[in-house]
């Protein structure tokens, strides 16, 4: 009898398999052991799935709707989660991610940036973010031009509640395990030339690969990776207008 995806055992098999598939493609790229993260992409997902992820291990967990997000955060209020949002951000939306939520991937504009910075408790440690780059150049994808990163980057970093920690990416998808390097590299590059011009910054984080080319992304130097569907399996989107 075929294993069912949804139930909880087969979510810790999955998720003993993809921290597999991460330790030797950051073994293959001769890089050390502890030098990339797992966030476990969990939009869609029960709330029970997140509880048997996380008994199987994973702490950090990226969510791309925010009511439901907040609704999962109410049912795992006992449990000690990194909540990371990674969905496109509307203005409306910024007081209860800023309130929220730990991690921020998805910034692309100033004017998110300010809500998101003014709208942080001050009780709450400094609200880490990534800016997305559109690396493909799709005007389809969200995220912030090349040209453009530098001079957003720069005044992100004087927010005083943001703490700007890297860049994010959604490359245009591809099959081909070589050409999938390259968008990652050019991701890279753009990092490492921001590391340079902001020395202040705590630039560390490159989140970039998902199921498909969590390899190629790892070769070309991510912290982080967001994996989905390899962990839960395919996505069950509600059916209704």
């Amino acid at each position: 009898m075929p294993v069912d995806p949804t139930t909880p055992q087969s979510v810790s098999d999955r998720f003993a398999q993809v921290s597999e598939r991460l330790a030797l493609a950051l073994a293959d790229a001769g890089r050390d052991p502890a030098a990339a993260r797992l966030l476990a992409v969990s939009k869609t997902q029960p709330a029970d799935r997140l509880r048997a992820l996380y008994q199987a291990g994973q702490r950090a967990f990226g969510e791309n709707y925010l009511q439901e997000a907040l609704g999962k955060q109410a049912m795992l209020s006992d449990l000690d989660i990194e909540w990371h949002f990674i969905g496109p951000i509307q203005s409306n939306k910024t007081r209860d991610i800023a309130e929220h939520f730990d991690w921020v991937h998805s910034i692309d504009r100033e004017k998110i940036a300010q809500r998101l910075n003014d709208q942080r408790p001050s009780d709450l440690p400094l609200l880490d973010v990534c800016l997305q780059v559109n690396v493909s150049q799709e005007q389809s994808k969200s995220g912030v031009a090349p040209e453009a990163l530098l001079p957003l980057a720069q005044r992100i970093a004087a927010m005083p509640r943001l703490r700007l920690r890297g860049l994010m990416a959604i490359p245009e998808p591809c099959d081909d395990p070589v050409l999938q390097r390259a968008p990652f590299a050019r991701l890279r590059a753009l990092f490492e030339s921001l590391r340079a011009e902001l020395p202040q910054a705590p630039l560390d984080t490159l989140s970039m690969g998902m199921s498909a080319d969590l390899e190629a992304a790892i070769t070309e130097g991510a912290t982080m990776v967001r994996i989905g569907t390899a962990i839960f399996g395919p996505r069950e989107y509600p059916s209704g207008p």
